[in-house]
């Protein structure tokens, strides 16, 4: 049962603020001393192992990228201009605590748009997804390609979001603050995607989040899509018609009843032929190959090495089996939107989420509407074309037998659950869908929209935004019973830096409070009055240990702040 999600009292962390990102230089600094004493293990020159990765000879030259010619303050500045971001707090009544959601909103210019909320594949943030936002809101040929309201949300735990309270059941919790959040910006009715494989997500989180939304929220969520979904077999006590009709069709090996030649062939290229009833093992495919069940042993190491979580980064990546080339800016932009809020909630998410899985078993009166979009897995495997680009593929350590493994389901399986709208088998494997074929994403999402907008006009009905652009917005005093002011002209951003020695003894991850933003010229909300908030301590009181003693703690407090406008004439 999830935590219940409330609505945060009015004038308070409910409200939608824009956000910008800024990380404070003396934990920019202590990044690059931590780099610059980097140690790295020993491999032997030779023979090559046949059996593990050998990542040092990739390493090393992004290190030395990252110290001598990499920008965060470049991209921090690319990101917050070109990103319209915000960042918004829902009430979990188990624990009383304010999840504050960061998120991407990108409303599209088109009149006929529709509301999508995109999920990032886990564990990466929303930051990574801005080349997305052309795609979805800004088609090229808009009366044939659908356009979208695009909102894209970290979540909680990861990037800028805040992490759930402790023992709170995340798939059904996150389900309900992202159907919240569509509300809360003024879409009662969305449509929803997965951005990545369900079945090589990490404990399926991707898809489990998808899938709550389509199976539960079935009155605001119109649709969803879902990408290479680990679905078992019909069963007979389940689905008897679609169990005969699978059976039939396997027997004979026959195009028949829903299934095509193709579905037979990819199931034996990817070895996936097998008469249990039981859905696949998450853990033969993609990043569940890690297998991680406790997060802190893994989260102590990361949070302290940025070295450390580039080679986690880098073997994310090589699991899911990317073909697209990374730039080294583009590698290092991966490991800083973990390393700068910290890894270690999103790992504790990924844990909770192995050691206590949810079933979603609603019995409703009508199907899910769902579009499918499986892979074939029948291109020939070019695992390790990564840093290294083409080369990198006969580098050492590539004779390690294939890590990328792809799970292969039937459309057709899914019509025992779901009322199945647009199926597409695609070539080759998922890989980094988002980054290698985001075009396979939008047109499943599309062909999801088109069916139902055939019949359900509710999706037309797309109300001005919410979200304010930075200078229309009004702060809030926290004070409770004080009527809001006006916001001072150059506001002290909250910044993110080491904590203080004190501070040691009860470590939390919490991220930037409420962050300061400016009003327009004249601008007021009348018979309103703000609820008390959290306040955001100063930067004095975040300063880093003076200790030459101690180890700095990374923390992720109070770390952004948004940069208020002047006013004019002021």
């Amino acid at each position: 049962m999830a935590a219940e999600v409330e609505e945060a009292p009015a004038g308070g962390a409910e409200e939608i603020k824009p956000y910008k990102i800024h990380v404070s230089s003396k934990y920019l600094d202590l990044t690059k001393q931590k780099l610059e004493v980097t140690r790295l293990p020993h491999e032997l020159s030779e023979p090559k192992s046949k059996d593990w990765w050998e990542p040092k000879s990739r390493v090393e030259p992004l290190i030395d990228f990252w110290l001598e010619q990499y920008s965060w303050r470049t991209q921090e500045d690319l990101l917050n201009t070109e990103l319209p971001q915000f960042r918004t707090g829902f009430l979990a009544s188990s624990s009383e605590a304010t999840v504050r959601i960061h998120f991407v909103h990108a409303r599209s210019s088109h009149s006929n748009a529709i509301p999508l909320l995109l999920i990032p594949p886990f564990p990466f943030s929303n930051l990574s997804f801005g080349h997305l936002v052309k795609l979805f809101t800004d088609p090229e040929d808009v009366s044939n390609n659908q356009p979208f309201h695009l909102v894209i949300p970290s979540l909680p735990g990861v990037g800028f979001s805040d992490a759930l309270p402790n023992n709170t059941p995340v798939i059904s919790s996150t389900a309900e603050i992202l159907n919240s959040l569509m509300s809360r910006l003024s879409y009662p009715h969305y449509l929803v995607t997965n951005a990545g494989s369900g079945a090589a997500s990490p404990a399926e989180i991707d898809f489990k989040l998808v899938n709550c939304l389509a199976t539960y929220y079935s009155g605001s969520c119109l649709g969803a899509h879902l990408i290479s979904p680990p679905l078992a077999q019909p069963r007979l006590r389940e689905a008897p018609v679609e169990w005969a009709k699978w059976s039939i069709a396997n027997l004979f090996h026959a195009p028949i009843l829903g299934y095509r030649s193709e579905d037979f062939s990819a199931l034996e290229r990817n070895g996936y032929v097998r008469p249990s009833k039981k859905a696949p093992t998450p853990t033969q495919f993609g990043i569940n190959q890690l297998g991680l069940r406790e997060p802190n042993t893994l989260a102590y190491a990361l949070c302290d090495s940025p070295t450390g979580l580039l080679v986690f980064v880098m073997k994310l990546l090589r699991l899911l089996g990317h073909k697209k080339e990374f730039t080294p800016t583009e590698t290092i932009n991966l490991t800083q939107l973990a390393w700068l809020p910290g890894p270690e909630a999103a790992m504790r998410f990924w844990a909770h989420c192995v050691r206590h899985p949810e079933m979603v078993e609603k019995k409703t009166s009508s199907k899910p509407r769902v579009g499918i979009t499986v892979f074939l897995g029948d291109e020939p495997d070019t695992n390790e074309i990564g840093e290294g680009g083409a080369e990198a593929v006969v580098e050492a350590g590539d004779s390690v037998e294939n890590e990328a493994r792809d799970c292969y389901t039937c459309p057709s399986w899914a019509n025992a659950k779901y009322n199945v709208i647009y199926t597409n088998r695609a070539s080759g494997k998922s890989g980094l869908l988002a980054w290698e074929r985001p075009e396979i994403i939008a047109a499943g999402i599309r062909g999801v929209a088109s069916s139902i907008l055939r019949w359900d006009s509710r999706l037309r009905q797309s109300p001005a935004p919410t979200t304010a652009p930075l200078e229309q917005v009004v702060v809030h005093s926290d004070t409770a019973g004080e009527q809001p002011a006006p916001a001072p002209t150059k506001p002290a951003p909250a910044l993110l830096v080491p904590p203080s020695r004190g501070e040691r003894a009860q470590p939390h991850r919490q991220l930037s409070d409420e962050t300061a933003v400016g009003s327009s010229p004249g601008e007021n909300v009348a018979g309103k009055t703000p609820s008390p908030g959290s306040k955001v301590p100063s930067p004095s009181h975040l300063a880093p240990p003076t200790d030459e003693g101690t180890h700095p703690r990374r923390e992720t407090s109070d770390d952004t702040a948004v940069e208020q406008p002047s006013k004019e004439g002021a």
